[in-house]
């Protein structure tokens, strides 16, 4: 039986550049927003959805008018990609039953609950030549997308990512929850080995840390500050760039961007200062997530946040927590 699901799979995966044939794993919130961008992608063709809440998988299909998927071993013999978007405990067992069926793969952050289970996904979608790509967001958010082009051997970065507390993902702490993205961007933009990790934190709503203060020392000298606290009523997310010739300022949220440069090797007063608002797309970085993932399968093209990256955060942020003195 397996075997002839296998050969159905092969003989069916896509080869051009026609529509993906895509499934969704998961119906939860995240998932919700993966639908609402999946359904309006022009490079897609939306057809099922899979939720081990079987109420869930029903509405969000019927709003959507596609397939509802009994099992993951049920899915159409002709699937080309899929979108899980379920709870990390659970990443390693649906990423390698898609990925061993020859199944592209974006699969939310944090890619896999060990480096081991990371290892292995990442091995495995090698193996078979498909896409896997991990759901680090902020890489495709507008005002970052615009910055990186003026970003070369920053000396200093502050990140600070504050919110609400959310009942829902009260089993993990701050470091997992939310410092991930900020872990994974600063690593893209600083492009060296963290040498040194300090990291302080408190307990306040739940039993993890839900503040945590971090500090990386980089190879290159680079240093870099990262606050996250789910102890917050407001949402504030930005992160400041300094480097020898320009000051960088991103707000996640707006997104905005704004970059003060030096017009010369001397600043003397305000005016040798050159201050660049560049125009920044307006789409959503998830939708802007989805369509690259969706172009990489039918390009064959590597995915700009891989198997690899998400393996990178993920041990950061790993180390993160083994250094993390926390209170409370």
């Amino acid at each position: 039986m397996l075997t002839s699901l296998l050969r159905a799979f092969a003989s069916k995966r896509h080869t051009g550049r026609g529509p993906v044939r895509t499934v969704l794993i998961g119906a939860g919130r995240m998932g919700q927003f993966h639908a609402k961008y999946l359904s309006r992608n022009r490079r897609a063709s939306f057809v099922g959805v899979f939720d081990t809440n079987a109420q869930k998988a029903r509405d969000l299909a019927r709003r959507y008018r596609i397939s509802v998927l009994p099992t993951l071993s049920e899915l159409p013999a002709n699937v080309d990609a899929a979108i899980v978007a379920t709870p990390t405990p659970s990443h390693f067992a649906i990423g390698s039953e898609l990925l061993g069926r020859g199944i592209a793969c974006l699969i939310e952050k944090p890619v896999a609950s060990s480096l081991s289970e990371a290892d292995h996904l990442i091995d495995l979608a090698d193996r078979v030549h498909k896409v896997l790509q991990v759901g680090h967001i902020e890489r495709f958010n507008p005002a970052v997308l615009a910055a990186s082009q003026y970003i070369h051997n920053p000396q200093f970065i502050e990140v600070n990512r504050l919110g609400p507390f959310d009942p829902r993902v009260a089993d993990v702490g701050v470091v997992m929850d939310l410092m991930i993205h900020d872990l994974d961007l600063v690593l893209f933009l600083v492009g060296e080995e963290v040498k040194r990790v300090e990291a302080f934190g408190a307990k306040v709503l739940s039993n993890h840390e839900d503040i945590a203060k971090v500090r990386l020392h980089f190879a290159n000298g680079c240093i870099a500050d990262l606050s996250a606290s789910r102890v917050s009523l407001q949402k504030y997310r930005r992160i400041r760039i300094f480097q020898k010739d320009a000051y960088l300022s991103i707000d996640y949220a707006a997104p905005k961007l704004k970059i003060y440069q030096k017009k010369g090797s001397v600043v003397k007063n305000l005016s040798d200062i050159r201050i660049l608002t560049p125009k920044l797309d307006r789409q959503d970085p998830l939708a802007l997530e989805i369509d690259h993932f969706l172009e990489c399968v039918q390009e064959g093209k590597s995915p700009r946040v891989s198997g690899k990256h998400g393996r990178d955060a993920l041990e950061l942020a790993r180390d993160v927590l083994e250094n993390l003195q926390v209170h409370g």
